[in-house]
């Protein structure tokens, strides 16, 4: 089998070079084959000539494209995957591909076809309380809504299946792919399954995207596929 690491880049140059050598190292489970797929969403700094650097290699899958946000450019990594199941990875140093193994072990185990990396059930560093609360109100609001217990509806761990993927349709843009994506699964009968990650959080000096205008929309498809419009797949 084989696994697809896609991961979207926006003016990472700090870090991009990193994450794939860290990616490149991780320890792989039951004899997964590795494909990374980086999709550089129109950074203007210097991601793109980092990226050109690594060359043609058939394990790493590097597209370059205008600037469309998160959403679009996991949905360019993931058709351009050819992975049995794939793996979001930020290109930040945030999350640990050294944690891959606990992450894919329920999926090869049979027990599910989906897993989202939880940091609340694991060990946060850095967080800023602003930033915790707000996706603490997030889960709780998910939680109730539709009857599913998650703690970390927006982390960016989230591994599943070709097969959970195949035919969803996703119309949100830039971040809100988190918050879509979740109640498709669940719309189609997925059963979402967590395990504890370690996180550790960069300030919006070092490079971090995300704002109050970020977390609404991330905020807003949770309230329209429950009362506005039908998920459909």
């Amino acid at each position: 089998m084989k696994l697809s690491i896609v991961i979207p880049a926006y003016n990472e140059e700090s870090t991009i070079e990193e994450i794939i050598s860290r990616v490149q190292a991780a320890p792989l489970p039951g004899g997964l084959s590795r494909e990374i797929v980086v999709v550089n969403d129109g950074s203007h700094d210097r991601t793109a000539d980092i990226l050109n650097r690594f060359g043609a290699r058939a394990d790493l899958v590097i597209v370059h494209q205008s600037n469309q946000g998160k959403t679009a450019a996991l949905l360019t990594g993931f058709k351009n995957a050819s992975g049995d199941i794939l793996l979001v990875q930020d290109a930040d140093l945030e999350y640990d591909p050294n944690q891959f193994p606990k992450l894919l072990g329920p999926i090869l185990d049979g027990q599910t076809q989906v897993v989202y990396g939880s940091r609340f059930l694991g060990h946060i560093e850095g967080m800023e309380p602003i930033n915790r609360w707000a996706n603490k109100i997030s889960n709780g609001v998910f939680s109730f809504l539709y009857g599913t217990p998650l703690t970390d509806i927006n982390t960016c761990y989230k591994v599943f299946t070709r097969r959970a993927l195949e035919g969803m349709t996703i119309t949100s843009r830039n971040f809100a792919f988190e918050t879509e994506f979740t109640v498709k699964l669940l719309s189609r009968g997925y059963t979402i399954k967590e395990v504890a990650i370690d996180y550790t959080a960069r300030t919006a000096k070092a490079g971090k995207k995300i704002k109050w205008s970020t977390a609404l929309e991330m905020f807003w498809p949770i309230i329209k596929y429950r009362f506005f419009t039908r998920p459909d797949f």
